[in-house]
């Protein structure tokens, strides 16, 4: 019992060293209909969302060509980014980006 609270408090006090994990989630208001509900369900990071049409120039500096985007950035860099297909629905799953957060975190072990 004691190994797994020590593992825990370790675990609490070196996530802030971990670097800073971000979700950018780009969509826009005439595309409402491919909406990716599940965005703010994910966890261990701070999500952003975007509307392309109201901040066209982080759109533009992000180069997102195609709604929706999610794009993952670990201490502020571009990690992996998921986009969607020519019918404007991204394949992408929350297990899918969620398993992917994950990995960056425990990669940092």
């Amino acid at each position: 019992m004691k190994k797994s609270i020590l593992s825990v408090l370790l675990f609490v006090i070196s996530f802030p060293l971990l670097g800073q994990i971000e979700v950018k989630y780009f969509n826009a208001e005439w595309n409402a209909p491919n909406e990716v509900e599940w965005v703010d369900k994910l966890s261990d990071c701070d999500v952003e969302k975007l509307d392309i049409g109201k901040t066209p120039e982080l759109a533009q500096k992000h180069k997102v060509v195609v709604v929706p985007t999610i794009i993952v950035f670990q201490d502020g860099e571009e990690s992996k980014r998921y986009q969607a297909d020519l019918s404007f629905k991204i394949d992408a799953t929350r297990e899918e980006i969620q398993d992917y957060i994950d990995e960056l975190i425990m990669s940092a072990f």
